[in-house]
């Protein structure tokens, strides 16, 4: 009789973390909140500043909207999926939105994530907290918090292009 060893039991694992970022943008709440919610802008800030190939991008942005995307970095790379809600959104002020993320089909990550905007001394101060749930040991707190850091990067680079 030949006997076929058990797959080892998958671990399934629940980490949760929370960071916040703050910088203060060169351009008034307005045009912040603008870059945040215009497809367009938040198409050139949000994917195309991470030199991601799209393979789709949804932008639904109002309360109870969705907006959905589907990334890679090139062939025989892994596919992301991002499905993110938004919750509540006071303009010029606060945008709250939930969102998962995917790799290859696995779900890896769920947050929420709130982002507060203040006018201050000719610009913006903006608040962005992400409280997360990192699944299965296949995401990490400091990896999405340089991650926000790059895309806010990537933001004041698009609110300097007037």
């Amino acid at each position: 009789m030949h006997l076929v060893p058990k797959p080892a039991a998958q671990e399934h694992a629940v980490a949760h973390a929370q960071f916040t970022v703050q910088r203060v943008l060169a351009a008034p709440p307005a045009r912040v909140f603008a870059a945040w919610t215009d497809a367009a802008a938040r198409q050139r800030w949000f994917v195309r500043a991470g030199d991601w190939l799209q393979a789709e991008q949804t932008h639904d942005f109002r309360i109870g909207g969705c907006e959905h995307g589907r990334y890679c970095r090139g062939a025989g790379e892994p596919v992301y999926d991002v499905e993110t809600r938004y919750l509540d959104i006071v303009a010029e002020r606060r945008v709250v939105s939930s969102s998962t993320l995917a790799r290859d089909g696995l779900r890896i990550f769920a947050a929420l994530l709130t982002v507060e905007l203040q006018a201050e001394r000719g610009g913006t101060r903006l608040c962005l907290t992400e409280q997360g749930a990192f699944l299965d040991r296949q995401d990490s707190s400091p990896a999405r918090e340089q991650g926000w850091q790059a895309l806010l990067d990537a933001l004041q680079r698009e609110l300097a292009r007037g």
